[in-house]
């Protein structure tokens, strides 16, 4: 195991490439606060170094919160704003990955090895299918992508007049849950179903029982 030392580059870190990608996007993109050793812990625990965007972001920052709460990215927490650290999340959800972002839906993200990739990319829980997608995308690249648009297209048949402040109104922790839910026929039509928080480990769970039970 490499010493925090190790893994902290002050002259090689990829932390401002990540501040220019969140200013020059077109979303809010909030930049939670991260206490100093609660990051040196999860750094240490992730194992990545700060010259990669990952290490940079769960070193520097508690996480990310883009486009108002919409997609959450995990760094090393911020309990304040009841988003948990990358560590504690894996923990609660056991995924098979690296769960790296979950989005207001219930979607989850994960950077995992796959079946047949030779290197690690992003992979979605998408809560319309119920379906694991390879996005192809290695994480630096998928976090620039979604920092830099991608969460218009990649989102755009869920969005409904008034989301943004439904979304503004839901804690970090929780998603919304929709009925009928967003893998029906009924539950297309986002718009003119209803709609509530929920926890946000109940509202996976429930997805994942349902994926199961389907044989997805």
């Amino acid at each position: 195991m490499r010493s925090l030392a190790e893994l902290i580059s002050d002259d090689r870190s990829a932390w401002a490439e990540i501040e220019a990608a969140v200013t020059g996007s077109p979303y809010a993109v909030e930049i939670l606060p991260t206490d100093p050793d609660r990051a040196a812990s999860c750094l240490h625990r992730l194992q990545v170094g700060t010259t990669s965007w990952l290490g940079a972001l769960v070193y520097g920052s508690g996480g990310l919160v883009v486009d108002g709460g919409w997609l959450r990215v995990f760094g090393s927490g911020d309990p304040q704003r009841r988003l948990a650290d990358i560590h504690t999340v894996n923990e609660a959800f056991e995924p098979a990955g690296l769960l790296v972002a979950q989005d207001i839906m219930g979607g989850e993200f994960v950077w995992s090895q796959g079946e047949s990739a030779q290197v690690p990319t992003i992979h979605y829980f998408a809560p319309d299918t119920l379906r694991w997608e390879d996005l192809t995308l290695g994480y630096t690249d998928w976090l620039y992508a979604m920092l830099a648009g991608a969460v218009d297209q990649f989102y755009l048949s869920w969005r409904w007049p008034g989301w943004r402040d439904e979304v503004a109104a839901c804690p970090l922790d929780a998603g919304l849950h929709t009925w009928p839910p967003l893998y029906s026929k009924e539950g297309k039509d986002i718009e003119s179903s209803s709609r509530r928080p929920i926890p946000m480990r109940e509202l996976v769970g429930a997805k994942h029982d349902m994926a199961d039970q389907l044989g997805a």
